[in-house]
C-alpha cells in the first residue's frame, strides 16, 4: 500500500477560536482525538506508513502521535518551519519521506472508502495523479469538479477549481489523492497549493479521478463536526 501524506497545517480558521488552543487534528469528537478516528481507519484499510505534514501547533500532533507504534502504524513527521508552504509546499517539503508515488489525504477528512482499490485506479489509468470525487450536487459542500466516468474503476477529471466555480460541476474533491512526486515543481515559490497542480493536469487531460459511494466526513467546520460525530457515534453502537 501507498504512504499517506496527512496535510495537517492550517490554521483552521472555520473553527476559531477552538483552533487557537488545539490543532484541529487533536480536537476530541467522540470521546478521542480526531486524528486518532483517522489513524486507526488507515490502519483498517492496509495503510502501514504516514507521513504528517504539520503547520501551526505541529508539536503538539507530533507528541501525540509520536512514532506511530500504538496505531499499528509508521508515522513520520515533516514540519513547515517559520514559514507557512500550502498544501504543495508541505508536500514538497516532504518528499523525501513518501517517496515517487503517495496517497495525499486531507488533515480534517474521514473517508470510508477502499483505499486499496483507489491505489489500483491510480496505477491502471496511467494518470499523473488520481482525484477521488463525490457526487455532491452542492449537498455536502460546493461542488468543484466535472467528473467524466470510465468503462471500469476511473474516469478523468475534466474540470477542477476551487475558485472558478461552473453550473456544470456536479462534483466534488473527496479528499484523498495519489499523486507522483515527479508532478511537483522542483524549482517554484515557497508557498503554493496542490489544487493549483490539480486545476493544471484537469485542463490537459492528465487527472484521473475515482468515484467514492460513500458520503465525506471532515472537521472544517463546526457543522461538520456535528455530523461527525453521530457518524461516529453510531458506528460504535454498531460494533458494540
Amino acid at each position: 500500500m501507498l504512504p499517506v501524506a496527512i496535510l495537517a497545517g492550517g490554521l483552521a480558521e472555520r473553527i476559531r477560536p477552538l483552533s487557537e488552543r488545539i490543532p484541529k487534528s487533536l480536537i476530541e469528537i467522540a470521546g478521542r482525538p480526531f486524528i486518532d478516528h483517522q489513524l486507526e481507519l488507515l490502519r483498517s484499510s492496509g495503510v502501514r506508513r504516514v507521513v504528517l505534514c504539520l503547520g501551526f501547533l505541529g508539536e503538539r500532533i507530533a507528541e501525540h502521535v509520536g512514532d506511530g507504534m500504538k496505531h499499528g502504524l509508521d508515522i513520520r513527521c515533516s514540519f513547515d518551519g517559520e514559514a507557512r508552504l500550502g498544501t504543495g509546499g508541505a508536500l514538497r517539503k516532504a518528499l523525501p519521506l513518501l517517496g515517487d508515488e503517495f496517497f495525499v489525504l486531507y488533515g480534517d477528512s474521514y473517508l470510508p472508502i477502499d483505499f486499496g482499490a483507489v491505489e489500483a485506479a491510480f496505477e491502471a489509468s496511467g494518470g499523473k495523479a488520481l482525484m477521488t470525487v463525490y457526487r455532491n450536487d452542492g449537498r455536502w459542500d460546493e461542488s468543484n469538479a466535472v467528473f467524466l466516468p470510465g468503462e471500469g474503476d476511473w474516469g478523468v477529471v475534466k474540470t477542477y477549481s476551487k475558485v472558478n466555480r461552473t453550473p456544470d460541476m456536479k462534483y466534488v474533491d473527496y479528499g484523498l489523492s495519489c499523486c507522483r512526486a515527479s508532478e511537483l515543481p522542483r524549482e517554484a515559490r515557497a508557498y503554493f497549493d496542490l489544487a493549483e497542480i490539480f486545476t493544471g493536469l484537469a485542463r490537459e487531460g492528465s487527472l484521473a479521478g475515482f468515484e467514492a459511494k460513500e458520503r465525506f466526513y471532515e472537521i472544517g467546520s463546526f457543522a461538520g463536526m456535528d455530523d461527525f460525530a453521530l457518524y461516529m457515534t453510531k458506528k460504535q453502537a454498531e460494533i458494540k
